[in-house]
């Protein structure tokens, strides 16, 4: 059974082994695949961000933040980031976490939300989003730097709250 929550401390391992492992693909994400752990870090545990963890029992297998798609002025709109361990995809868990984050982002006040770089390679991801109710509101061609596919073009997807 899979269960949401808050981060804590103790699953920072945990989070951080799946980060590495879903930036070391070259993707999904534009961090680099040589990221740093304070990289990576740095980047997922930024200041604003509110991290949440997707478990099975112990075993922390996905993870995701919400924060400010932009400050002041811009504030209102969420924006968040999603990784699932590559050992758990297809069972679920992003889907659950998406469903999560939408109600999560209302309690916490934000009026929509914006993913600013989806890539557009990356269906498994743009399909959820879609069917979570996420429209494409733009696309940039050769905005990602796929490890295979080459220049590769990313979406602004949006959904009101």
């Amino acid at each position: 059974m899979l269960n949401i929550r808050l981060f804590q401390t103790s699953d920072f391992k945990q989070v951080l082994n799946i980060l590495k492992e879903v930036v070391s693909g070259g993707d999904t994400y534009s961090l680099s695949p040589q990221s740093t752990d304070e990289e990576l870090e740095s980047f997922w545990f930024a200041k604003g961000n509110h991290v949440y963890v997707c478990a099975q029992g112990d075993d922390v297998i996905g993870t995701f933040f919400i924060r400010n798609n932009q400050p002041g002025l811009g504030s209102h709109i969420a924006n968040a980031g999603f990784m699932v361990s590559k050992y758990y995809g297809g069972r679920g868990a992003g889907r659950m976490m998406g469903e999560f984050a939408i109600v999560e982002a209302k309690q916490l006040g934000f009026d929509a939300m914006q993913f600013n770089y989806v890539v557009k390679s990356n269906t498994y991801a743009v399909e959820l989003w879609k069917k979570l109710g996420f429209q494409v509101m733009a696309e940039i061609p050769d905005a990602f730097r796929h490890i295979t596919l080459g220049l590769t073009p990313v979406y602004i997807m949006y959904r009101k709250l």
